[in-house]
Order: C-alpha cells, then sequence, then structure tokens
C-alpha cells in the first residue's frame, strides 16, 4: 500500500502575503497623500528649521512655506493670529490701501489737468470763458434790477395819494408795491450769489494753476508726457 504525504496548509502563508501587501499598499498610499498634500518648512523663533507634513505647530506666528514633491514652494502660510492681531492688521492693510487709493486717485487728476490744460494759455483762455457766463447772468440781473427800480417808481408815484394814510391804498396798489420790494431783494440775494460764485470759480483756477505750474516744470515734463501715454 502506497502511503501519501500530507499537503502542508497553504492559508496561513497566504494571509501572510496578503497583509504584507496591505500594509505596503498603505504605507505607500501615506506617503502619496504626504507628497500630494506638500511639505511644510519653517525657521521658529530660535532659529530652527523645522520640516513636517503638516503646518507647523511652533511656527504659527511666522510664515510657513509649503513646498511640492520638486521641493519648489508651492505657497506661503501666513501667520495665525489672534482675532485682535486680524482687527489690528486689517485696520493697517485698511488704511494703506486707502493711501494708495488717494495717490491713485490723485495721479489720475494730475494727468486729467495735463490733458485738459496743455500750458497756460488755455487754462486761463477757460478761466476767461468761465467768468464771462457769470459776467452775462449778472449784466441781465442787473437789467432786470433797472427794470424794477423803474416799476417801484411808478409804484411810489400812485401811492403819493395816499401818504396820510397808506391802509387806504386800493388793494391792488398794496399789492404791486409788496411784489416790487419781495423782487429787489430777490435781485439782490442773486447778484450777491454771482458775485460768490466768481470768487469760487477764481479760486478754483488760481489752485489749478498752481498745481499746473509744478506739472509743466521741466523736471516734470519727461515724467507727465509718459504717464499721459499710458
Amino acid at each position: 500500500m502506497k502511503l501519501t504525504r500530507p499537503l502542508t496548509p497553504l492559508l496561513p502563508s497566504a494571509l501572510q502575503l496578503g497583509a504584507c501587501v496591505l500594509m505596503a499598499g498603505a504605507l505607500w498610499g501615506a506617503a502619496a497623500s504626504a507628497q500630494a498634500q506638500g511639505i511644510y518648512t519653517c525657521v521658529d523663533a530660535k532659529g530652527r528649521r523645522i520640516t513636517s507634513d503638516r503646518p507647523i505647530v511652533e511656527c504659527l506666528d511666522r510664515e510657513q512655506h509649503k513646498l511640492g514633491n520638486t521641493g519648489i514652494v508651492r505657497q506661503v502660510v501666513p501667520p495665525s493670529y489672534t482675532a485682535d492681531e486680524r482687527a489690528r492688521l486689517e485696520n493697517k492693510q485698511r488704511a494703506e490701501n486707502e493711501i494708495k487709493a488717494r495717490a491713485a486717485e490723485e495721479k489720475r487728476r494730475e494727468r486729467a489737468l495735463l490733458i485738459r490744460y496743455p500750458n497756460q494759455a488755455v487754462h486761463d483762455k477757460e478761466r476767461a470763458e468761465a467768468l464771462s457766463q457769470i459776467d452775462d447772468v449778472i449784466a441781465a440781473v442787473n437789467k432786470r434790477e433797472a427794470a424794477l427800480v423803474q416799476q417801484r417808481k411808478e409804484v411810489d408815484a400812485e401811492m403819493e395819494f395816499y401818504q396820510s394814510d397808506p391802509s387806504k391804498a386800493p388793494f391792488w396798489l398794496r399789492r404791486k408795491l409788496e411784489d416790487s420790494e419781495k423782487q429787489m431783494v430777490v435781485q439782490k440775494r442773486f447778484l450777491e450769489e454771482q458775485a460768490q460764485e466768481k470768487l469760487r470759480i477764481n479760486q478754483r483756477f488760481d489752485e489749478e494753476l498752481g498745481k499746473l505750474r509744478q506739472l509743466w516744470s521741466p523736471s516734470a515734463a519727461a515724467s507727465n508726457a509718459a504717464t499721459i501715454k499710458r
């Protein structure tokens, strides 16, 4: 009778091999995940360079560099601030942005001035035209005022019959006298407003001329020409 040699069980070896494969896969996946996430590096407060696969606690108060697989910086992680620190930083940034915006707006106004007034002759001409328009309005008001003065003389002549008791004057005549007085007040106020407008126009052109003389200066000419071309 031939004896048959019993077969060695293969199941434990297969399980061990499978476990090894799974472990290797997990390690590879972890490494790949770390590579995908990047490497964080920084120099802490003590001057030590620290590297990690996640944000570094010792460097929360300073910038951290996130490196890619090739060692190139992919991202600069800013410091982590407290609420008060963030508020102060935001206020500072807002103030700086406002300063920059004002400076940019000032440059824009300067470019517009240079385009509109390339020389003083053009500026003087526009000032004269603006003042001439006001003078035309004043002339028309003066003409109207002269007519009102004449009307008032006529009303006063009619009111002479009632000097002893103006209340006995007809209603239409008293109303005409009242309207004449009101219109004279309106005309006088309007003339004063036009005089103030002339002062404002001259003040504006004087301020512009002071600024333009700086922009027209030889030292600024080259810079101004390049600015306008942009």
